[in-house]
């Protein structure tokens, strides 16, 4: 079974079912509670499960290592938790998950700017590619046009840019930290500043215990633990092992698992779903990285 947890492409081919079933989670969860309770409760608990972890963890680190986990929390683990949400009380479910894909093309990009990441023309062709099928499932998925709205469709695309951030930081900043411990670190930063959120937003007074508020706080349970706590570690393990650009590609997947969900809650289904997907797994092809270019990490 470790070796199994070794392979890369094991780990994104989980982490892509679990986060591709987020968006549904998310939107049956703002059923009953709101986009900042939500993103504070899916921080505040992985806290509470990963401090075991990371409060340990973030003693050893020093001053620098400490100032690059908590930058990585915030980009990849604080900021995004609050924007979906945020963004799906006007974007569908499965519009989310399309627009996420659009995170390997900012890895391409802010890695160029902020690092001097050189890529090369075929990962460049295979990001154009995957972000095209993404596009293509998007113009082509009948969405009302109040779930269309551009400002909300927006936040998507600033918590991709922030998850690339994140994603670049891990690979250039922190390769020599664990991968258990940067996301057990992570979350513990973050959990406090949630806690106070979920207090202020009156998560623990004002919450009414009716059917539908336990329905979804069962799914925002679902989604915290699996979705947040460890697929946020098998994807810290998949960044450390392999590269952003590569662990980035996790989000070509989402689209084809939201689009799924959405069929199974009712959405209709044509042939531009099938040209998208097969437009996003050619560009995880082309965007992928040979095992010999992978760089050594301390486990």
């Amino acid at each position: 079974m470790g070796k199994l947890f070794e392979n890369r492409w094991f780990l994104l081919i989980v982490i892509a079912l679990t986060w591709g079933s987020s968006f549904i989670l998310i939107k049956k969860s703002l059923l009953a509670f709101s986009p900042f309770q939500i993103g504070a409760f899916r921080v505040a608990i992985s806290g509470i499960i990963l401090a075991y972890i990371g409060i340990p963890a973030l003693r050893k680190m020093d001053k620098k290592t400490l100032f690059w986990v908590t930058l990585t929390g915030f980009f990849g683990n604080f900021l995004p938790m609050f924007l979906f949400p945020l963004a799906q009380t006007r974007v569908s479910s499965s519009l989310a998950g399309i627009l996420d894909s659009l995170v390997p093309v900012f890895v391409l990009v802010c890695g160029f700017l902020f690092f001097g990441i050189k890529s090369k023309g075929l990962q460049v062709l295979g990001a154009i590619l995957g972000f095209a099928g993404a596009a293509m499932l998007m113009h082509f998925s009948e969405t009302k046009s109040e779930e269309s709205n551009l400002l909300y469709a927006s936040l998507v695309v600033l918590a991709t840019a922030s998850y690339a951030v994140a994603a670049l930081i891990i690979k250039e900043r922190l390769y020599h930290v664990r991968s258990m411990d940067l996301s057990g670190g992570v979350f513990s930063i973050w959990m406090f500043p949630s806690f106070l959120i979920l207090i202020f937003s009156g998560f623990f007074t004002d919450i009414e215990s009716t059917p539908q508020v336990w329905e979804s706080l069962g799914y925002l349970s679902i989604l915290t633990v699996m979705g947040t706590s460890i697929a946020i570690m098998l994807y810290y393990k998949l960044i450390q092992n392999t590269t952003p650009v590569f662990a980035s590609t996790v989000t070509y997947l989402l689209p084809l698992i939201a689009v799924i969900w959405g069929l199974l809650d009712g959405e209709s289904f044509s042939i531009w779903y099938v040209i998208g997907g097969l437009l996003i797994l050619c560009g995880i092809y082309l965007i992928r990285e040979k095992k010999k270019d992978i760089k050594p990490v301390a486990r």
